[in-house]
């Protein structure tokens, strides 16, 4: 007898065909599920006046109080959501329902049909840590936990991409081991290097790669601070800044900036593509993430990185394996030396490179990913 395929629901408040949305994960993790099973979107919802509302309120908070409200993590907005998406799910039958990133969209839903949540970091790992999630009133960190609470408690698995978050669902949430799996993401490229297109080989000029929309969040000034110290000692080094404008005093000569690409066209990509291929090593000394995708787009190129061992970028970066997680105070001593190190061992350096592609290819991808699900929903 043949299998009855699987028909998953996917629900988010988002669009997951919409690339820009979350850096392209909802994307990358909707046309995975789709090579396993039927997939039917239930989005894209926002209550509009409910978060019209609470957007009010919490800018009279912040005038009167100085304290915000995390109106996405609220009962009223969660409620709002549940309205809309029981009544997508009433009367339709689904195998599984898939979250990703949706702890108020099924807090409060009411269904039998499995919840499979997915995340890549809690509102207790993230409380005080991502800007959004600072200074708020007692009331919204009481019903940001809830709200977590309860979506975590519904669902069948948390599928989760570090054991940074794994411990938090565990620890905060009380959820039991065997719910908990872990599976890092993939690379959010459409189009990616077989391993023979890549060039490794030592270069000329070594060059630095910083990525990041937000330059201060990224960590921009201290991967600055490395380049600055390698070039002072009489490398010859490039740094390409990738997605932001860095302060005045940031642009010189030897410092490339591309403002902006969209990789979500044909053209963006190979820009994308061709960028990533001049590239030596990823330096990311971010000040705030969960399980940065750019560290797997970086590592399909064999760019070993350097990050900042903060939330769960451990998640993606494998110390010794892809690069290198870096001490979250320093500002920029220890970047330098790690990469002066490999540039005077050159051996080690492109040893790096071949195991920094091998890891993408064993575990950073998507092909990984949805294989790893395959196994979660087959028990």
């Amino acid at each position: 007898m043949p299998t009855k395929p699987i028909k998953i629901a996917y629900l988010s408040s988002n669009n997951p065909t919409n690339k820009k949305v979350w850096s392209g994960t909802h994307y990358s993790i909707y046309t995975s599920l789709q090579s396993i099973a039927t997939i039917d979107i239930l989005g894209p919802y926002e209550p509009k006046i409910r978060v019209l509302l609470l957007k009010v309120l919490n800018q009279i908070y912040l005038k009167l109080f100085n304290k915000r409200i995390s109106y996405r993590q609220s009962k009223f907005i969660s409620k709002g959501y549940a309205n809309y998406f029981n009544k997508k799910l009433a009367f339709q039958h689904y195998d599984f329902i898939v979250a990703p990133v949706a702890s108020s969209e099924i807090a409060f839903i009411e269904t039998k049909i499995p919840i499979l949540y997915i995340t890549d970091g809690t509102f207790a790992s993230c409380l005080g840590y991502h800007k959004s999630l600072t200074n708020l009133t007692k009331k919204s960190i009481k019903e940001g936990n809830e709200i977590e609470q309860l979506a975590i408690t519904k669902s069948k698995t948390i599928i989760v991409s570090s054991v940074w978050a794994a411990n938090s669902v565990k620890n905060d949430y009380s959820k039991n081991n065997e719910d908990i799996k872990i599976i890092p993401y993939g690379a959010n490229f459409e189009n990616l290097p077989t391993f023979n297109e890549l060039n490794f080989i030592l270069p000329k000029v070594w060059k630095l790669f910083f990525v990041g929309v937000y330059w201060e969040s990224k960590g921009g000034d201290i991967a600055y601070n490395a380049f600055k110290l390698l070039s002072d000692k009489g490398y010859n080094i490039e740094l390409t800044i990738l997605g932001c404008i860095p302060p005045e005093k940031i642009q010189q000569a030897n410092i490339k900036v591309i403002p902006f690409i969209d990789k979500n066209t044909i053209d963006g990509q190979e820009q994308m593509k061709a960028i990533y291929k001049e590239q030596h090593f990823l330096i990311l000394p971010t000040r705030f993430d969960c399980t940065p995708i750019v560290i797997n787009e970086a590592s399909a190129f064999g760019i070993p990185c350097l990050v900042a061992n903060s939330g769960g970028v451990a998640g993606h970066l494998k110390n010794n394996l892809n690069g290198f997680l870096i001490n979250y105070e320093d500002k920029g001593e220890d970047y330098a030396m790690k990469i002066e190190a490999l540039i005077n061992n050159p051996t080690d350096y492109l040893s790096l490179r071949k195991q920094t592609r091998k890891l993408y290819e064993e575990q950073l991808n998507w092909q990984h990913w949805v294989k790893e699900f395959e196994k979660i929903i087959s028990v």
